[in-house]
């Protein structure tokens, strides 16, 4: 006779395999975009805009869907770690939401898994929880999970904006990009605040070059001009900082974001260059008593 297996082994079991199909199943996906967006950018460079139009809502719709198929594998992953909550007749409140949105999402996915996960919660929690879940009565699921749930055609500035990165990706022309960039430089050549005139309306005024300084090598020796490019020449243009900040990932609510610095952070930052700026002024200033009493040397020795 073959050992029976407790609902709570089974439910083990089939969280395990739905988070191993969940990342299979994204990886895969992933790729397949990857392969869409280099046709995308040859039906740009053929000039077919209005095809790729068309065909980019693919790969928004299958960019979707692996950002629901990453969020269902976080609330597998919970699930998992505090299974042993789940043996309890009535749902724990810090599992109430992960249960619920695998019940409201499980049936918008082609993973078996989380059908098979769907169906051993709704036996356990009953109807009234189910529907519940279903209807998001308590508005528990989070907006980003019902968004993703939901099938409607992409607007048109998301359309423009994946061909936009599609096209800056792959260095191919697109209309809306080049006029995109045509008022960037009409802005800045215009006289919207980025002419080099002063506020009368006079012409600018010239730039001052200062004297190279004089370097001492040793006490009475003849001052050396230093150059304002020197040691520069050493210097590789393609060298970066070691300190690299990657901005976050896009997804399909924001295609193009940006790394936003917390304002109590950029405070601390700005004490810390106005220090720094302190230090260096009254190294500064040592450093031309310094020069004086070399000069005062060199003179006596003459």
């Amino acid at each position: 006779m073959a050992p029976t297996i407790s609902p709570q082994g089974r439910l083990k079991v089939s969280l395990k395999m739905a988070i191993s199909r969940l990342r299979f199943a994204q990886t895969k996906k992933t790729a397949l975009a990857k392969q869409q967006r280099r046709q995308m950018a040859e039906l740009l460079a053929l000039g077919k805009e209005e095809s790729a139009k068309i065909r980019v809502e693919n790969i928004i719709r299958d960019d979707i869907y692996i950002e629901l198929m990453e969020m269902l594998e976080l609330y597998c992953e919970l699930l998992l770690a505090r299974i042993g909550l789940l043996d309890q007749k009535e749902c724990d409140p810090g599992l109430v939401e992960a249960v619920k949105t695998i019940i409201y999402a499980a049936p918008h996915t082609d993973i078996k898994e989380l059908v098979l996960i769907r169906e051993i919660l709704v036996h356990k929690f009953g109807p009234e929880f189910t529907h519940s879940a279903m209807s998001n009565e308590d508005k528990i699921i989070p907006e980003k999970i019902v968004k993703r749930t939901i099938v409607e055609a992409p607007s048109q500035e998301l359309v423009s904006l994946y061909l936009k990165e599609i096209a800056r990706a792959y260095d191919v022309p697109f209309s809306e990009l080049d006029d995109e960039d045509d008022l960037e430089n009409k802005d800045y050549d215009g006289d919207d605040g980025y002419d080099d005139d002063d506020d009368d309306g006079e012409g600018g005024k010239p730039i001052v070059v200062e004297e190279p300084i004089a370097e001492f090598n040793d006490l009475g020796a003849t001052p050396r001009k230093l150059s304002t490019t020197s040691g520069l020449s050493d210097l590789d243009e393609k060298q970066h900082s070691p300190i690299h900040v990657r901005p976050p990932a896009g997804t399909s609510d924001n295609p193009h974001p940006t790394v936003k610095i917390p304002d109590d952070l950029q405070k601390a930052v700005g004490k810390k260059k106005a220090k720094r700026a302190s230090d260096a002024g009254l190294k500064k200033k040592e450093d031309d008593d310094l020069d004086a009493l070399r000069r005062r040397f060199a003179a006596l020795k003459r």
